[in-house]
Parts: C-alpha cells; sequence; structure tokens
C-alpha cells in the first residue's frame, strides 16, 4: 500500500470519527446542557489527548513568542468554533450542518490569498465563487427554508478559518500535538467557567456512554488527523476530508431519520466540487513549482 493511500484511508477515518463524535453530541443536545457537555467531554478529551501526546514524545512548550502568540489565536478561535457549531449541531439536521462546513477549503484558500499574498489565479477564484453559490442553497438566505442556526454554522466556518490560518503561520517548531492539546484544554476552561452559569442535568447511564463515546471519537479524530500529516502528500489526501459528508448524510439517516431535500444535496453536491477543484488545482500548480525549482 503506498503512501499516499495510507494517508487517504486516514483521512477517512478521521471524518468518520469525527462525525460519530458529532453524534454522539446531538444524542445528548436535548438533554444535557451546551456548556456542560463541551466541559466534561472537554475535560476526558484532554486527558486523553495528554496521554497520547506523552506516549508520542516530550510535549515541548518552548518556541518563539510569535508562535505562542498564533498558539493563542488559534486556541480562542477553537473555542468559538466549538461553541457555534455545536450549537447549531443541537439544532439542525446534522447532515445539513456538516454541508455547510465543506466550504471550509474555500474559505481558507480565499483568506490565503488576501491576507497571506497566496497566489490564486482566476480558475480557483471561479470555483470558489461557485463554491459559495452552492453554500447558499444549503443556508438560502430568504424568507422560505432559511433557518436561524444556519448563521451559527456560518461562524463555525469563520472560526475555524481563523484557526487553520493561524496554524499556517506558526513555525516547525511548534509540536502539532501541543497546539491540539492547547485547544483541547481552552475549551475545557473555557465551557467550564461557562457552565458555572447554568444548571447541569444529571447524567444516567447512557449519557454518560454518549459522553464516553464522543470523547473518544474525538480523540481518534485528532489522531487520525496528526497521523495524516505524517503519511503521504497533503495535497492527495486533502480531498478525501468530504467522505465526512458522506458519513453525515448515513448517520443523519440511520440515527436521526433525517435525509436533506434536494437543494441541500444539490448545494452540498456544487461545495464539495468546487473544494476538490480548488485542492487539485492547487495541487498541480505545487508541482508544477517544484518541477521549475529543479
Amino acid at each position: 500500500m503506498s503512501d499516499n493511500l495510507k494517508g487517504a484511508l486516514l483521512m477517512m477515518c478521521s471524518m468518520a470519527a469525527f462525525t460519530l463524535n458529532d453524534t454522539c453530541v446531538k444524542l445528548l443536545g436535548p438533554e444535557v446542557p451546551l456548556f456542560q457537555m463541551l466541559f466534561l467531554r472537554g475535560a476526558a478529551s484532554t486527558l486523553l489527548i495528554w496521554g497520547l501526546a506523552r506516549s508520542l514524545g516530550p510535549i515541548r512548550v518552548r518556541f518563539p513568542a510569535r508562535d505562542w502568540g498564533l498558539v493563542g489565536l488559534r486556541t480562542g478561535a477553537e473555542i468559538a468554533a466549538a461553541y457555534f457549531f455545536i450549537t447549531a449541531l443541537y439544532h439542525m439536521p446534522i447532515a445539513n450542518v456538516t454541508a455547510i462546513l465543506q466550504v471550509l477549503p474555500l474559505t481558507v484558500t480565499l483568506c490565503g490569498a488576501l491576507f497571506l499574498g497566496e497566489a490564486v489565479g482566476w480558475r480557483r477564484m471561479g470555483a470558489i465563487i461557485v463554491g459559495f453559490l452552492g453554500m447558499l442553497l444549503i443556508v438560502r438566505p430568504g424568507p422560505d427554508g432559511f433557518d436561524i442556526y444556519a448563521l451559527y454554522a456560518l461562524a463555525a466556518v469563520v472560526a475555524v478559518t481563523v484557526r487553520d490560518l493561524a496554524t499556517r503561520g506558526m513555525s516547525r517548531k511548534v509540536p502539532s500535538m501541543t497546539v491540539t492539546l492547547a485547544a483541547s484544554l481552552g475549551v475545557t476552561l473555557f465551557s467550564g467557567v461557562a457552565s458555572l452559569g447554568v444548571e447541569w442535568a444529571t447524567l444516567d447511564v447512557g449519557q454518560l456512554m454518549l459522553l464516553g463515546g464522543a470523547a473518544f471519537f474525538i480523540l481518534g479524530g485528532y489522531l487520525f488527523s496528526v497521523l495524516v500529516m505524517r503519511t503521504g502528500d497533503v495535497s492527495f489526501t486533502a480531498p478525501f476530508r468530504y467522505t465526512g459528508l458522506l458519513w453525515a448524510l448515513v448517520m443523519g439517516f440511520v440515527v436521526f431519520g433525517d435525509w436533506p431535500d434536494a437543494l441541500t444535496l444539490a448545494g452540498g453536491a456544487i461545495v464539495v466540487g468546487a473544494g476538490v477543484f480548488t485542492l487539485i488545482r492547487g495541487r498541480r500548480l505545487s508541482q508544477e513549482e517544484k518541477r521549475a525549482r529543479t
């Protein structure tokens, strides 16, 4: 098995794990307050991530002040993304929320061009515009079919875009597991403080099992995503992140009995198509640049 194929399989496993985490969280949603769930899941996942990070090697915290600023920015964006995404997940079908988040590669590419000076040609810019039009089919910003919680999902997209751009700006001296641990700890501390203002629910055995499942699956998602970065060509494996939408469709139908309408499916297909084109085009340009240098 080639490294690229291994990387593709790891990316699909990562997306499956994150979707299974989302399923557990959504099942908890009607009865467990948001900040209580975030704190308990965060505490469990932080301990698991700490153990994983220690087993992979020492956790380094000595790196330049600029990188620490970016770690702080990324952690703040992670906190905002967790709040907005899970709020949307509590109130919307899982496939609809996931479909909106598929616009992320397009927003990261666009913001990379606007704020980081990365070159984006007319083909990729056209794909970004088409992808945003597809997103409008999902969100439908009008009196009919519009869900206010779609704005929360869009806010999560903005937060994750900031998170990914902050990650891009970090030097190679910053270990990926240190960044992951900082984000998980940040979400846990924030939600712990916020949960002091809400009445906690008493959890039964089934809810505790769902909470444990959420912590386990989110750890799996983090682990597989780290392994993806170490296996194969990232530009080859990145398009396989869209398998997360397929998982969301399956889990939404099997677990919750939800199936998106035709417009949502069409919008999701347009967003995925535009994102895959953008990633493949970026890969080709990168390969051409490498050949030109040699």
